[in-house]
């Protein structure tokens, strides 16, 4: 008798492993490579806005609307990163909150077309990835306390994970000196980069890719590239490399490869989760910069 009650706590204790998996929309790869290492195989992921795609310019599909129609959780950047997410929440009739992940953030605000907006990237200081693994998890257990420990246990490995590549980026970092810490990229993406290595970024367009840059602009960038000698100029994974083309043509500057700005690349490719797109883009920059 003994046996049998035993065996049936072991069966309902397990229970939760055989359930139906949580429905989740990430509103673009980045974001959804974070929910599914802390969320497992207890988590189902769709993404929006897939590698090597453009957020800011996305213009979402009616399959994106039946997916958030039929999920459970919806899980999004904010810092008005998606500026449709609002209007494909109204079409697909989803009646939840999104997850917003960098909620308690300490943002930055530019000056964009003369108004002061937030900037969205915040993903490329690993420091404000950890907010995001934290902001995920709390909405994972509040959503599916019964998985609590998987939960806890995956950020905790994936917080560690992170906080390597922060004190390996700075490691890697420091042993450039000014005026060494000067990059051209393709929009204005990595501001908290700048900030949290000391890195001096110049791009054509600003915050959003939604812009073409003007003749002054562009000639602006190329005084400062003759000025200053600027020799790492990239293209990024999600934009059009025509612009950053014409820039490292004029210059006579040969360009310095991709960064990979708003999106993750392709499974099986060099930057196919959020670690390796740090990585990459860390080890890439030093390189141009030395």
């Amino acid at each position: 008798m003994r046996f049998v009650f035993l065996t049936l706590i072991s069966l309902f204790s397990s229970a939760s492993l055989f359930a139906e998996p949580i429905k989740v929309v990430a509103s673009f790869s980045i974001l959804g490579d974070m929910v599914k290492t802390i969320g497992g195989e207890q988590v189902e992921v769709t993404t929006i806005v897939g590698p090597n795609q453009d957020t800011h310019v996305y213009e979402p599909r009616p399959q994106d609307a039946i997916n958030m129609a039929n999920a459970d959780m919806v899980f999004i950047n904010g810092l008005g990163f998606e500026g449709w997410i609002e209007r494909l929440a109204e079409a697909s009739g989803f009646k939840g909150k999104p997850v917003v992940a960098t909620s308690g953030l300490r943002s930055f605000e530019m000056e964009e077309k003369g108004k002061v907006i937030d900037d969205p990237h915040a993903w490329h200081n690993p420091d404000n990835a950890l907010i995001y693994v934290k902001n995920i998890k709390k909405a994972l257990i509040a959503h599916d306390p019964e998985n609590k420990e998987l939960y806890e246990k995956r950020a905790l490995d994936y917080l560690h994970q992170i906080k390597d590549i922060s004190t390996w980026a700075r490691k890697e970092l420091s042993q450039l000196k000014p005026p060494l810490k000067k990059v051209i990229t393709a929009h204005d993406a990595f501001g908290y980069m700048a900030r949290a290595y000391n890195i001096d970024f110049m791009a054509p367009v600003g915050l959003s890719t939604e812009s073409e840059p003007s003749a002054k602009t562009i000639a602006n960038i190329l005084k400062q590239i003759r000025n200053t000698g600027v020799r790492a100029i990239f293209i990024e994974n999600i934009s059009n490399p025509r612009v950053i083309q014409q820039i490292s043509k004029e210059a006579g500057v040969q360009g310095s490869g991709v960064l990979y700005s708003d999106a993750l690349s392709e499974p099986g490719t060099v930057a196919d989760t959020y670690l390796k797109l740090m990585r990459h883009n860390i080890s890439t920059l030093v390189k141009a910069m030395q």
